[in-house]
């Protein structure tokens, strides 16, 4: 038997093993893909959340900062989890978490978390 015949099936396999792992790879730059958008996402949902505190802090319209922060973290596809802007302060600091969906290779249900703070300087009145 000669050589050629014996390694006749070794191409097939190295292709294969080959296109295995471009697979495996893309799903991978996939996911991390979905996960920087999520990420984008919830950190925008913060900034939003914090600002909104913050407005209502520097001009009070008589609603709760934390229940308007939630709000708008809502609007922008996100949770609030926690706002540290009390009453009379002039910092609100939120904290959202915001689903990142379906990946790829980690099926699991995942979050990403994303803080912001908003400081207010009102101008001075001399």
């Amino acid at each position: 038997m000669s050589r050629v015949h014996v390694d006749r099936g070794s191409v097939s396999l190295v292709l294969a093993a080959g296109l295995a792992s471009a697979l495996v790879m893309t799903m991978g730059v996939a996911d991390v893909a979905t996960v920087l958008a999520a990420r984008s996402s919830a950190r925008t949902a913060a900034d939003a959340a914090a600002l909104a505190a913050a407005q209502e802090l520097a001009f009070s319209t008589g609603g709760d900062p934390a229940t308007l922060a939630g709000t708008y973290a809502a609007d922008n596809g996100a949770t609030l989890t926690s706002c540290d802007c009390a009453p009379g302060g002039l910092e609100a600091v939120v904290e959202v978490t915001a689903p990142v969906g379906g990946l790829l290779l980690f099926p699991d249900d995942h979050v990403v978390v994303a803080r912001a703070r908003a400081v207010v300087d009102p101008p001075s009145t001399t």
